[in-house]
């Protein structure tokens, strides 16, 4: 997925079973599961660090309650027109 991530997710190894159907729900691909074992002898689901929507598939189709948490991101603050010339003034200043 291109572009800048608008989600992220947190994945409790914990209370992953490892079932990966989160994994095959993502629709950006931002999960995989893990190459070590957790404590419970299962590879838990991880996220890959970069590409999530914050669309919250993942947390909807796990089986597990608290296993999945999703955060949706602000998006960049735009600037334009006048505050742009603002802004472009006050640090033109410094």
């Amino acid at each position: 997925m291109a572009g800048q991530a608008r989600g992220k997710v947190t994945i409790s190894v914990e209370e992953c079973k490892g079932c990966g159907l989160c994994v095959e729900s993502c629709p950006p691909k931002c999960l995989e599961l893990a190459v070590e074992l957790s404590s419970y002898g299962v590879h838990p689901a991880q996220y890959v660090g970069s590409g999530c929507t914050g669309c919250g598939i993942c947390f909807y189709c796990c089986p597990e309650p608290g296993a999945i948490t999703v955060y949706r991101l602000l998006p960049p603050h735009k600037t334009t027109g006048a505050a742009f010339e603002a802004e472009r003034a006050a640090t033109a200043a410094l």
